[in-house]
């Protein structure tokens, strides 16, 4: 054994942290109803604690499924016997895990004294992160704010960063990243965001010209017990920490727990689903928040969800076929901010609406943002398309936040240049 995996394996042992030796990801492209139901099939055996990282979404989309080691043996079975060919995306999901956490382990032992020596090219802890919001405010304190817009269930503070250059209730944008805890590319994306709205003020250039007119908000750490649970204890635990009487197993999607068409078919009624929707629309404290925060704001002109995996940028519905009034313009924005996207590394990015693109999902985000009459809201699914899944090593963060960031500035001259 290489001694980086081995100190990997001890720290492990010591935190108590969640191993996932021998595990696959395994990739299937179901090409008829047939095999679509055979791979739907899967998803009811719970037994086999199945972590489905791509939901089946339709003939010939891939399903990615993470099969813990003691079940490899009775799904690949099950995918046999029904002619169902596959692929193995990732060998043995700890041997990744133990890369990144010695990742982690060189690069953040040294503790940055500025934003400016904040190591972007690295996964952070929760309390890192917040760190780095406190230099940033301190740093920048005729732009930045730091707001506390609720606390979630285990009692962590919900922040907000606001930059603005003035005025009360401006017109604004809102950006929030790891709503789904494990998805860590799209924390880090929003660390390396926050920097570039400043140093783009400071040097009149970028955004800065929407600053002139709109306010920016960015809550980067949406799920913080989810984060914090992903840190110390599973790394690929994706939903909040909630717990309610009755239920076998732990938390809630935070993506399906808005009030828009909640509980109906795209979300489960499953607490040990990972797409359970909760007790009630709003359960989650961390959902619940936003929405008191957009209604009480009462100005927020686009709003942009931000996940990984998959390379899409979305927008509603996803809990119904019916097409928004504002399809046309929403799928042209897509267009040119996917455009904008491709010019940097040449990265792939599909667009269109939830439903029609990846599949049903009912009391998801933009979803309930759209219907309070936010006209320009979106989902952006981040790197990559299943190579690393959930695990995208880290040099990928810079790159990945970088080609995003020219997809979002789209959006928002867009928001700017056509208030409603």
């Amino acid at each position: 054994m290489r001694l980086p995996v081995l100190l990997a394996a001890l720290v492990a042992v010591a935190t108590c942290t969640e191993t996932f030796v021998g595990h696959q990801v395994l990739r299937v492209l179901p090409q008829s109803d047939e095999e679509l139901q055979k791979v739907q099939e899967l998803q009811e055996l719970e037994h086999l604690q199945l972590d489905f990282w791509l939901a089946p979404r339709g003939l010939g989309l891939p399903v990615d499924i993470r099969v813990p080691f003691p079940s490899l043996q009775a799904v690949k079975a099950h995918l046999e016997a029904a002619g169902l060919s596959y692929s193995i995306m990732i060998e043995d999901v700890q041997a990744l895990l133990d890369e990144e956490r010695m990742e982690m382990l060189r690069s953040s032992r040294q503790l940055p004294l500025n934003t400016n020596t904040f190591n972007y090219e690295a996964y952070h802890t929760i309390d890192e992160i917040y760190n780095f919001m406190d230099m940033l405010v301190a740093e920048n304190p005729n732009l930045v704010s730091k707001l506390e817009i609720g606390r979630s269930t285990e009692n962590r503070p919900l922040y907000v960063l606001k930059f603005s250059t003035g005025g009360t209730k401006r017109p604004a944008v809102w950006i929030d990243t790891g709503i789904h805890s494990r998805e860590w590319v799209t924390q880090a994306s929003g660390v390396w965001f926050a920097k570039k709205i400043v140093e783009d003020h400071a040097n009149n250039e970028g955004v800065a010209s929407i600053l002139e007119t709109m306010d920016i908000f960015l809550e980067i750490v949406t799920n913080p017990d989810g984060f914090a649970f992903t840190q110390t204890t599973n790394r690929l635990w994706r939903k909040t920490r909630s717990k309610y009487s009755g239920n076998l197993c732990v938390g809630v999607d935070p993506n399906r727990n808005w009030d828009a068409g909640f509980g109906e078919a795209g979300a489960s009624s499953s607490s040990c689903s990972e797409t359970y929707h909760g007790p009630y629309a709003n359960s989650e404290p961390e959902v619940k928040s936003i929405v008191d925060f957009v209604q009480s704001h009462g100005n927020i002109k686009a709003f942009v969800s931000i996940h990984s995996y998959s390379q899409l940028l979305l927008y509603p519905y996803g809990y119904t076929y019916t097409a928004v009034p504002d399809q046309q313009e929403l799928h042209e924005v897509s267009a040119k901010a996917v455009a904008a996207l491709s010019s940097l590394y040449g990265t792939q990015y599909k667009y269109g609406s939830i439903i029609t693109t990846i599949y049903r999902a009912s009391g998801g985000t933009i979803d309930w943002t759209y219907n309070q009459g936010i006209k320009y809201s979106f989902t952006f699914e981040l790197r990559d398309t299943g190579r690393y899944g959930f695990l995208l090593p880290a040099k990928q963060i810079v790159p990945t936040a970088e080609e995003t960031w020219l997809a979002l500035k789209v959006i928002m001259e867009h928001a700017r240049d056509n208030l409603y």
